[in-house]
């Protein structure tokens, strides 16, 4: 019975700890939670301003387009097929620190293979401008016309910035292209003459043997503006041999700029019967009109075996007389340039002292040649020559 007692009562303590112990854990997790348990956590605010990358620095770029030249040069937005142009870009940064801005073409009504880079990248100081050269080059079969591009600039923390530019492309008024290469003969005959642009030029070729490359070019633009001739003509020889007894390589090209049709009174006469010819670049070009009106040249840059001939002379009645003679026979390698100009103007020669001075004194009177012309060539030839008798 004793032992009956005890154990109950172990059991009624061991019963009493279990139930306090319920108890205090209740109440400490009672005690660790506020309010509703089913209430959300808080949502963290976010700030009503983020900071810029920036730091503070920003700007603006600012993009201009011009062509490379002279200001003072006439029509140099024009150019013809297969001529290139150069324009120049140049990009200024007004903010405070250096960039690295992206530069980009905006082809717009030009092919992208006109230009010859469509993206460049440019590291630009703070407040200075930087620039780049950039060619576009219409292709052989551009299509005459007004065409525009832009250029756009762009860089982190800067406001980026566009530029314009516009060019004309002036059509062939007459082409002839001629490439020939292997073995055999064969002809060539070519005589062109334009009163608009006071040309008249001939060739004549007769071909025996062997030829990696032969070419013979022309080109004709009546009312040529800018830099564009009024004629050019262009040859080309690429390791002629003679491979047979008799063969030769025979030519004869001449090429007038008649002064009394506004050209510049020259003429070039080539003459040739070569066995071998390792090379031949030539040029001849003539402006009339444009930023280079009044100019004939000559070039030729030749290694030969045989006989070669240049015969060049420039006459301006009144005014100027010159000639050139060069006869080869042998083995050669020459490298020839002739430059024919007329820009000589009707003016009044000053006398002693000051020429404005002189100009407001009154010279003796001479007598002036009656000019009975109606052409406007004959007319000019009459005031050369009563300019001349001052």
């Amino acid at each position: 019975m004793k032992r009956q007692m005890i154990s109950i009562m172990i059991i009624f303590i061991l019963t009493a700890c279990l139930a306090q112990a319920t108890v205090e854990e209740t109440g400490a997790v009672a005690e660790g939670v506020s309010g509703n348990p089913w209430t959300a956590p808080a949502t963290p605010s976010v700030p009503t301003y983020l900071p810029s990358p920036c730091s503070g620095d920003s700007g603006t770029l600012s993009v201009s387009i011009s062509l490379s030249g002279p200001e003072s040069e006439l029509d140099k937005c024009y150019t013809t097929p297969g001529k290139p142009l150069n324009f120049m870009v140049s990009v200024s940064n007004d903010g405070k620190t250096e960039v690295e801005a992206v530069v980009s073409v905006k082809p717009e009504g030009c092919p992208f293979e006109w230009f010859s880079s469509t993206t460049t990248a440019m590291t630009i100081p703070a407040g200075v401008s930087r620039s780049c050269a950039l060619e576009v080059l219409p292709d052989i079969n551009a299509v005459a016309g007004e065409y525009k591009f832009a250029v756009e600039a762009s860089a982190k923390c800067r406001r980026s910035d566009f530029g314009e530019a516009k060019f004309k492309v002036q059509a062939f008024d007459y082409a002839s292209e001629t490439s020939v290469s292997g073995s055999g003969q064969f002809q060539l005959n070519k005589n062109l003459r334009s009163m608009n642009s006071g040309i008249k030029a001939t060739k004549n070729v007769l071909f025996s043997g062997s030829v990696d490359a032969l070419v013979k070019n022309e080109y004709l633009v009546d009312e040529a503006k800018g830099k564009n001739a009024n004629f050019q003509e262009q040859d080309a020889v690429d390791n002629y041999n003679a491979v047979s007894l008799g063969d030769a390589l025979v030519g004869t090209e001449s090429f007038k700029s008649s002064a009394v049709f506004g050209g510049v009174g020259a003429k070039v006469r080539e003459s040739y019967d070569v066995q071998q010819m390792e090379f031949k670049e030539q040029d001849f070009t003539l402006h009339q009109t444009g930023s280079l009106k009044k100019t004939a040249e000559f070039k030729t840059l030749d290694n030969f075996t045989g006989y070669f001939l240049i015969d060049a002379s420039q006459v301006i009645p009144g005014e100027k007389n010159l000639k050139e003679f060069e006869e080869y026979l042998g083995s050669f390698e020459i490298n020839r340039r002739i430059l024919f100009r007329d820009d000589t103007k009707s003016k009044v020669p000053c006398g002693e002292g000051d020429c404005s001075k002189a100009s407001s004194s009154k010279a003796p009177s001479t007598p002036a040649f009656t000019s009975l012309c109606h052409s406007s060539s004959c007319n000019n030839f009459a005031n050369r020559l009563n300019s001349f008798g001052h």
